[in-house]
């Protein structure tokens, strides 16, 4: 965090976790994507697909965590942090979640899953950093892999930030979309005057899957009320071996 200019500078970052596993789970990586997270010095996380428990993993894993992932993850550098639960398995469970390094005053799990088969849900939090008067709302989200599912929950996203979200508040929405297609790029403009920092910047949104040779534009990082905002392209190495997903980051200021 830094001040420049009587604005306050935050780093955001946004990465599917994959459950702490390489591609096709051949591999437990979490304590080096704990390394990598830590390496980019965000002051904002927000994870997709991270364990809140797994008991058939913590029996089997020599090196599995003593507490949830999102804990072990934010460990000493994000002291506040936030967990929705979205998928109940009978080992245990997965969900977003939002590390943060600045207070969270409030936070709230929405369940946008349609109908029974796949879980997804988008993470609300209501973050106050000191230095700055006011609120920052972050929503973490994961959408459905097909696309009348996911049509829906970005129309049932607008609709919560209409109500939930102060107009003049600064906003940020980040996670996995599943957008493959790109079709909820004029939806979420339209209705919730959202903008894509990489589509902003550069014309498109970003590359993020498979994360060893990207094709797809699958995950995404939208603002509000933003005096200023310029994504970073972090290094190929050692992400490209850490999730499915290429992380995302963007430097945003209040």
């Amino acid at each position: 965090m830094t001040n420049k200019d009587a604005s306050l500078t935050l780093k955001i970052l946004t990465v599917n976790t994959h459950k702490g596993f390489t591609v096709f789970n051949r591999r437990f990586i979490l304590h080096e994507l704990r390394d990598a997270i830590r390496a980019t010095g965000a002051d904002i996380v927000f994870l997709q697909e991270v364990l809140g428990a797994h008991q058939l993993h913590a029996e089997k894993l020599a090196t599995w965590p003593t507490t949830s992932q999102y804990e072990f993850l934010a460990d000493s550098i994000w002291p506040q942090y936030a967990y929705g639960r979205n998928a109940v398995y009978p080992n245990g469970h997965h969900g977003n979640a939002v590390l943060s390094k600045f207070p969270i005053a409030y936070h709230e799990n929405i369940d946008i899953s349609v109908g029974e088969k796949e879980k997804r849900g988008m993470l609300h939090c209501v973050l106050k950093p000191p230095g700055y008067d006011g609120e920052v709302h972050v929503v973490c989200v994961h959408l459905g892999l097909r696309e009348g599912h996911r049509t829906a929950q970005m129309g049932e996203l607008c609709k919560y930030i209409d109500h939930k979200v102060p107009q003049q508040a600064p906003l940020v929405v980040a996670g996995d979309f599943n957008d493959w297609r790109e079709r909820g790029q004029r939806l979420l403009a339209r209705n919730c005057n959202l903008r894509e920092v990489f589509c902003e910047r550069h014309g498109r949104v970003a590359r993020t899957f498979p994360a060893h040779l990207p094709l797809l534009r699958l995950d995404r990082i939208y603002v509000r009320n933003l005096l200023h905002f310029e994504p970073i392209s972090l290094r190929y190495r050692p992400w490209s071996r850490l999730s499915d997903h290429a992380p995302l980051a963007v430097e945003i200021a209040l």
